[in-house]
């Protein structure tokens, strides 16, 4: 096997191991919203776009001979494995455990590079770089700033607010109200909608609200617990010349606590990819 290939496997492995909850960027609708988070996981999936999309990706880089940890390329291929992938269970045994065989990343390759390429053409919404770097700069309506503090502020129950993902120096960060990580608080009970931009132009990132007590991980897709339901978008493909990936993250702040927000991309939270998430009692 090449380098190459062993490369973008390892890429999709990292992505299958990921794939506990709903929210990747291959059924994203033309509304942002990930397809599985209206539906039971998998729903459907076999006559999707994106599973249509998923199998003629996957059919470039696997002959359909043995893969990872003496599992087959045909269960990933199969609407069974994308189903998985897209927040169902029954993972095989090899993908569990919270780590990647050693044999998978042999080629050295950064899983983020490899996703970053490997999703750039997956179907879902995108945006112009004029305007992710508009939203990315922009107030989210209801909030108030303070940018001696690092803080955005909603009092309302309503929250709705724009991310773009490693958009300029520091490499691996987020931009929110034109703040680098900033710390974003909510009221308990709150709706949250975040739209997360990739404006990364090699590489793949995501984003996920992290379960209080969560350890910083170096695998997250694959170890991270997202804090709420819908609060997890594994990951979106570098930007092409159709424009930058975009994708919604959508859940409601039951628990008031303190959380983070990070990206699930192996090594970019400990880079410094990641900002406090707060979720005020409202009693």
């Amino acid at each position: 096997m090449t380098g190459k290939r062993i490369g973008v496997l390892a890429g999709v492995a990292v992505l299958a191991a990921a794939g506990v909850v709903a929210g990747t960027a291959i059924a994203a609708s033309s509304s942002g919203q990930p397809a599985a988070a209206s539906a039971p996981a998998g729903a459907g999936a076999s006559s999707s776009p994106g599973y249509s999309w998923y199998r003629a990706m996957m059919g470039r880089y696997d002959g359909g001979g043995p893969m990872m940890g003496g599992s087959s390329s045909g269960w990933l291929m199969s609407a069974a494995g994308y189903r998985w992938m897209l927040g169902g269970t029954g993972a095989p045994g090899w993908m569990r455990g919270g780590a990647l065989p050693g044999s998978m990343m042999g080629s050295g390759a950064d899983p983020g590079t490899v996703m970053g390429s490997l999703w750039a053409d997956a179907p879902g919404p995108r945006v112009s770089p004029a305007e992710a770097a508009r939203l990315g700069s922009q107030i989210p309506a209801g909030a108030r700033v303070s940018r001696a503090a690092r803080t955005i502020t909603f009092t309302s129950r309503s929250v709705t607010l724009v991310a773009l993902a490693s958009p300029s120096m520091p490499a691996e960060s987020f931009r929110i109200a034109g703040m680098t990580n900033p710390d974003v608080i909510v009221p308990a009970g709150a709706r949250v909608s975040i739209e997360l931009i990739n404006a990364d132009h090699d590489m793949a990132h995501g984003l996920v609200i992290n379960a209080p007590g969560t350890p910083l991980s170096p695998v997250p897709m694959i170890t991270a617990t997202p804090a709420f339901g819908g609060a997890a978008l594994w990951f979106l493909g570098e930007p092409t010349s159709a424009g930058m990936h975009a994708g919604t993250l959508s859940f409601t702040a039951t628990r008031p606590g303190s959380y983070r927000y990070l990206c699930p991309v192996p090594g970019h939270a400990q880079e410094g990819m990641s900002g406090s998430f707060t979720v005020e009692s409202t009693s």
